[in-house]
């Protein structure tokens, strides 16, 4: 059982999951902190006061997101610091996972403050467990930039990315995306399209991403709510854009294969052992 924050020490700040949308999700450990801390850092309080009142607390709520976070950080670890006991929530699901609040706990921490996590929903995870995609290990982009050269390069990196990777998109840009990414994969890479997990109208589709595209584009209802897109691992022919297999092949032309994988990595960011792969085929 939980200690209550209020009698640790020097305060304590609790990092509580919250449901991503079925209400049952919630842990009795997570009803139990919100109700005995002395406030919750909110992202959105008006959001958070909707999800207070359905369990049936009310806790004192306090503003704390983006772009009000690195202000509101020292007033909060004073109040800790001087024996309070809070909690940080985001709008739904688990706190510093594409939200805000890693400034805050990093506030906490230098200043000794003990943060705790209380672990629960999370769309990330949920969609992974759905996601019929290689699990062992994955990468996560969060939300892509909007647009311009920021949002071609993680297309570029979603690309060539030799593992599962997970991306949140808003609906009015998921259609956009995936026109911009079909291009740029083999036909038969997959990726599995998550929207509205744990609500009324979850949906999970995996197939190819051309197919999932078309899917999208005929459905207007799949361009709605909240959306998670698990792209599957790279086969070798995706590995690289285009622009650096030709880097690769200049490199083989000057560099024994071992060295070329070396310059290839730190110049992608992408493991050595996988390019070290490809260029063989490429040598041959």
């Amino acid at each position: 059982m939980t200690r209550p924050c209020h009698d640790a020490e020097a305060g304590c700040l609790y990092v509580v999951s919250t449901p991503i949308g079925n209400l049952d999700d919630i842990s009795r450990r997570a009803i139990q902190v919100l109700q005995e801390v002395d406030w919750v850092a909110a992202e959105d309080t008006r959001h958070s006061q909707g999800l207070m009142q359905q369990l049936g607390i009310s806790p004192r709520l306090i503003s704390c997101h983006d772009h009000n976070e690195q202000q509101r950080a020292p007033d909060l670890v004073a109040r800790l610091a001087d024996g309070e006991s809070g909690a940080l929530i985001s709008d739904a699901g688990t706190p510093l996972v594409s939200d805000p609040g890693y400034r805050l706990v990093r506030a906490c921490q230098d200043a000794g403050v003990t943060v705790v996590p209380i672990p629960g929903a999370s769309a990330l995870l949920a969609a992974l467990a759905v996601a019929g995609q290689p699990s062992d290990r994955f990468l996560f982009e969060g939300f892509p930039p909007a647009k311009g050269a920021a949002r071609e390069r993680v297309l570029e990196r979603l690309a060539a990315a030799d593992v599962t990777t997970i991306v949140y998109e808003a609906p009015h840009r998921v259609l956009s995306l995936l026109e911009a990414l079909a291009p740029k994969v083999a036909p038969e890479r997959e990726l599995t399209l998550c929207r509205e997990l744990t609500k009324r109208f979850e949906t999970v589709r995996r197939g190819p991403v051309a197919e999932v595209l078309e899917w999208v584009r005929a459905d207007k209802d799949q361009q709605r709510g909240e959306l998670v897109l698990v792209l599957g691992p790279a086969p070798q022919s995706d590995l690289l854009s285009e622009r650096d297999r030709a880097l690769a092949r200049a490199l083989l032309e000057e560099l024994p294969l071992s060295r070329a994988a070396r310059v290839l990595a730190a110049h992608t960011g992408l493991k050595r052992q996988a390019l070290y792969n490809y260029l063989e085929t490429v040598d041959s």
